[in-house]
């Protein structure tokens, strides 16, 4: 029996439900299997030995000792990788293993597999690496001045781009600056690098099992490195802890699949929380000059600014961030002048590359921040400065790029603007502590307590940009009344799991779909990143439904006379819409099957010229965050009562994921808000645990309160925009900002320009 939602009138597991996941129930259980589960028989363990310098020579590599630890299988360094001895995802810049020289605290020098993790600590431990050690360059600034000797062969600038828009003299009657930094931000996702690789019987080539958001990618890079055509390297995806962007670069991936192909043998590795802080890329930190020209009455005339990203000692996606960073340097406002430079530069610091947010969280916390400034100026209210700014549909971005996207920035503000505040007074209405700064720590006294209010909005792009070619292969297999999908796209949390048997549910008029297993088996789905998946794996799955319901339509067509285009379904028949026929989909199939394979691609983009002008982008989505924050002044203690956000998301395909998304994101930019920095003194991680690497938990979380913003992008295959990475940037800035407020109520003033906000900064 077909149950339906009376309030929407949708089917349960249809688009527009909030369809549960499937993975749910186990991954609270604790017996969903993460790739650190997978296990296999005749495994064998490996481990990585790491260098203990930012930037030093090797002068000898002795693995002699290695080799006398009982139980040991393999010992290999970087004379041992048998085909490129470079990797990366953009540039083929980072080695398998260092061979001459070092360029940050953690880079893998050798690996080992044993019987048991702990022989391969000891045949580390008996390695012996003599160095030479070399005077690291550690700020970005000296890097761009060249007063540091390259420390890589490609030198150490990575990228410089320059923007230039409408009148670069324009100038405005007001005018405000500042200079705004960021910390080091960790991914920090709780299921750890692991990978299992099985040789194939006979040798040859290799199967892998690994947690990532890129399988093809991978692929591409750990065949170049073991020197085997692609199609001899087959992924398959193990169970995904979280990525956040730490997982498109790869990590122990080689290491794992040399150590296999070496010893003919199963080979394990997972990393250590502490190893994996350097075992995995991290946020860019960033340092921004921006400067608003505007008039009296607050419309904003240039703006100028200066980027610096420290990418660390490797390119990883950091000329891509630095793009997506200062081609929003506007944020989600109207602006006809600009003049903007970027800079992405090497130093022997941990490298960077993807995260939440990619290049427009820092930017975002520049803009923001000056937007509160000058509605300060010019005596405005943080509201209305922002809506007499608010980008629409049709304006031209600093790229002169036209915004095509569905651009809903007025209502997002105003939509959040008018959810209610707490109605809860400061300590709450029964005095609990953990209502205080400082919660259990009983340090704060409610009198002491002052309330702000803060905001932040923002605007993000979808997809990849700059000319890629970005595309997303799916299959679509209806059988029997059954459907079954097959893609090679990562679940890494986002619910496409969810969505893909929506999206089938919905086109074909079945109950039942089942999902293949997720490998390189079919072509690629891209990267689970850049808030793509829904837009390009959502329309790829759609379009082989598609096809594979014109297939079916023609089929019932043919065998009762009618043309096909009168067909349509109808919950889960087949109907004609000009007749009386009504055919349930599952007998309609009966005895046939329909299978269609399809690539989605979405309109091309270009390169920016040399002035930072071109169509770099697809499409756009935006945010709007009011945070309500508690502070205790004299001790610097922050607590997060609130965040209300109104978030343009096209469509809601699924309103639960979509709350559970805009939560995550949330918890994440409150972390880089007020805790979350990987501290490093002199090149070293000084911080690397949970323990000293501050996260938000459950009793940090604010009350979530969200209008969804649904106006269906006609560009968008399902109407539907990406909303992973929105909630992440654009509270940030609006929780410091009401840290400001709060502190102004206090009669201080402070300009906190540096997140994470320490307790230092706010109790001077």
């Amino acid at each position: 029996m077909i149950v339906t939602d009376t309030r929407t009138g949708r089917r349960p597991g249809t688009l527009g439900d909030s369809a549960v996941r499937p993975d749910g129930v186990a991954k609270v259980q604790g017996t969903f299997s993460f790739s650190s589960d997978e296990q296999i028989d005749g495994c064998v363990f490996g481990a990585t030995l790491r260098s203990p310098h930012p930037s030093a020579r090797i002068v000898s590599i002795d693995v002699s000792g290695a080799w006398k630890v009982s139980g040991v299988e393999a010992v290999l360094t970087a004379e041992d990788v048998p085909g490129n001895a470079t990797y990366g995802l953009v540039v083929a810049d980072q080695p398998v293993f260092a061979a001459d020289v070092v360029r940050y605290v953690g880079e893998p020098v050798a690996v080992v597999a044993a019987d048991h993790p702990e022989t391969c600590q000891r045949a580390l431990a008996a390695i012996r690496v003599d160095y030479e050690v070399l005077e690291p360059l550690l700020d970005p600034e000296v890097a761009i001045r060249g007063e540091h000797p390259d420390i890589h062969p490609d030198g150490n600038i990575l990228r410089h781009q320059r923007i230039v828009h409408g009148d670069p003299d324009a100038t405005g009657d007001v005018m405000v600056e500042g200079t705004y930094e960021l910390g080091m931000q960790d991914q920090a996702f709780l299921g750890l690098e692991a990978a299992l690789a099985i040789p194939e019987p006979g040798g040859g080539g290799i199967e892998l099992h690994i947690a990532t958001q890129w399988l093809h990618e991978d692929r591409r890079q750990i065949a170049a490195c073991l020197g085997l055509p692609e199609p001899k390297v087959r992924l398959v995806l193990g169970g995904v802890g979280g990525a956040f962007g730490a997982r498109e670069d790869i990590s122990l991936q080689v290491h794992t699949c040399l150590l296999a192909l070496r010893i003919g043998r199963p080979v394990r590795i997972q990393y250590s929380r502490r190893e994996s802080f350097v075992g995995h890329v991290h946020r860019h930190p960033a340092r921004i000059w921006m400067r608003h020209h505007a008039t009296t009455t607050g419309q904003i005339v240039k703006i100028e600014a200066r980027f610096v990203f420290d990418g660390g000692a490797y390119a990883s996606t950091s000329s891509p961030v630095l793009l997506n960073g200062i081609t929003h340097t506007q944020g989600p406002y109207r602006c006809p002048n600009a003049v903007v430079d970027g800079w992405a530069v090497r130093t022997n610091n941990l490298p960077c590359g993807a995260m939440r947010g990619f290049g427009v969280v820092q930017a975002c916390f520049a803009h923001e921040s000056q937007m509160d400034r000058l509605a300060e100026a010019c005596g405005l209210g943080a509201v209305e400065i922002r809506l007499r700014n608010a980008m629409r549909t049709g304006d031209t971005l600093i790229t002169g790029q036209v915004v095509e996207s569905v651009a809903p920035v007025a209502r997002c503000i105003t939509e959040a603007d008018a959810l209610p505040l707490p109605e809860e007074p400061v300590g709450g209405r029964d005095g609990d502590p953990m209502r205080l700064p400082g919660g259990a720590g009983r340090t704060s006294d409610a009198e002491h307590v002052h309330r702000g209010i803060g905001w932040g909005v923002s605007i993000k792009n979808l997809m990849y940009s700059e000319g890629f070619d970005d595309f997303a292969t799916a299959r679509c297999r209806l059988s029997g009344g059954v459907v079954t999908l097959k893609f090679a796209t990562a679940e890494v949390g986002q619910g496409f799991v969810v969505i893909a048997g929506q999206i089938a549910r919905s086109v074909l008029g079945v109950d039942e779909v089942r999902l293949d297993t997720v490998d390189t088996d079919i072509g690629s789905s891209g990267s689970t990143s850049a808030s793509r998946q829904t837009w390009m794996s959502g329309g790829a799955v759609d379009a082989a439904c598609r096809k594979v319901r014109e297939r079916l339509f023609d089929h019932v067509a043919a065998q009762h006379g009618l043309d096909p285009l009168r067909l349509a379904i109808d919950g889960t028949d087949v109907i004609d819409t000009m007749g009386t026929l009504r055919l349930a989909v599952e007998d309609a199939v009966m005895g046939r099957e329909f299978d269609e394979t399809v690539e989605f691609r979405h309109r091309p983009t270009e390169d920016l010229d040399e002035n930072g002008q071109g169509n770099c982008h697809t499409a756009f989505a935006f945010a709007a965050h009011r945070a309500v924050v508690d502070v205790d002044a004299e001790l610097g203690l922050v607590k997060v009562i609130q965040i209300a956000t109104a978030q343009d998301v096209g469509r809601a395909l699924n309103p639960l994921s979509v709350l559970g998304q805009i939560e995550g994101g949330i918890a994440q930019g409150l972390g880089l808000a007020v805790m979350e920095e990987i501290v490093r003194n002199a090149g070293y991680v000084r911080n690397a645990s949970f323990t000293d690497y501050l996260l938000p938990t459950s009793l940090d979380m604010p009350e979530v309160v969200v209008s969804l913003v649904e106006e269906p992008d006609p560009q968008a295959p399902l109407g539907a925009k990406g909303v992973g990475e929105p909630p992440c940037i654009s509270s940030t800035p609006a929780i410091v900002a009401a840290i400001r407020d709060a502190l102004r109520h206090a009669g201080i003033e402070r300009r906190l320009d540096r997140v994470p906000v320490r307790p230092s900064d706010i109790a001077l």
